[in-house]
Order: structure tokens, then sequence, then C-alpha cells
């Protein structure tokens, strides 16, 4: 049995500890008791941004988003979508850029939407421009260990 992944939750932060043979089971939060996974994009500050891309053993996958941004909103759905379909081996996060501009930053975030994916706290492929949720979902599995 491999040893088990920490799995951050969405909703108090806490990272739990999920056997990755248990991940599609529907686990729940030690702490909070509420679902680990519910199929769709969490919208992150700076703080739990930092807490997620460091602590989740499963690739992390963020979009740099803004609300004046056209083709962020167009993309919005299909993100969505992928999460419901990527979700439990992948987090989807969302980052809005004009509220958590030192996380933007940080990151060198010049055009939006920008898709990054992140495995053990680092980042490992970045994506500019709006895509649809068949290209998100098939970019995020040619580049993600163990999807």
């Amino acid at each position: 049995m491999a040893d088990p992944l920490h799995i951050v939750c969405p909703h108090c932060d806490a990272v739990n500890r999920v056997a990755n043979e248990r991940l599609a089971d529907q686990p729940v939060c030690g702490k909070c008791t509420k679902a680990l996974f519910e199929g769709r994009p969490l919208d992150v500050n700076s703080t739990r941004f930092t807490r997620h891309i460091s602590r989740n053993d499963i690739p992390v996958l963020v979009d740099f988003w803004a609300a004046w941004c056209g083709p962020c909103r167009m993309m919005a759905p299909a993100y969505a979508q992928a999460a419901g379909r990527l979700e439990p081996r992948v987090r989807l996060l969302k980052l809005d850029t004009e509220a958590s501009q030192d996380i933007a930053g940080l990151f060198g975030i010049r055009s939006i939407p920008t898709l990054a994916l992140f495995q053990g706290g680092q980042e490992v492929a970045r994506q500019a421009g709006a895509m649809d949720t068949g290209s998100i979902i098939s970019w995020v599995q040619s580049r993600a260990r163990a999807v």
C-alpha cells in the first residue's frame, strides 16, 4: 500500500491524509466533515492559494483570472466542467489576479486567463489563453504525473 496523500480541505483548509486508492470514495475532511472534492473549482485568496499549492500531494491546476476579462469569463464554464472530470486526481483553483496581485506578481502573470499546473509546490507547466473543456483536460493529463 502506498503512503497516504495529503489533501487540503476546500472548506476549512485542514490537511487530511487519504489513501490513494480511496480518493474516488468521496472522502470527507477529518476536521469539518465536509466533502474533500466537490467537482468544481475552488476560489482562493493569497493565503489559501499558498496552502493548497504547498500542502496538496495531488497536482493543482490554477486559473489566474479577473472579473473584467472577457476571455476569462468565457472560459469559466469549461474550467468548471474540467473540474468535474479531473477531480479527485487534480485540484482546480481560481485566483482573481486583481484581488491577489501579490501572487500574480510573484508568478509573473502577464496575461489572463493563464493556467498553471503545480506539483509538489512547484510550477511544472503554464498555458496562456482561453481553452475549452477537452483542451484543458488533455493539457493537464499530458503534463501532470499520475493523473
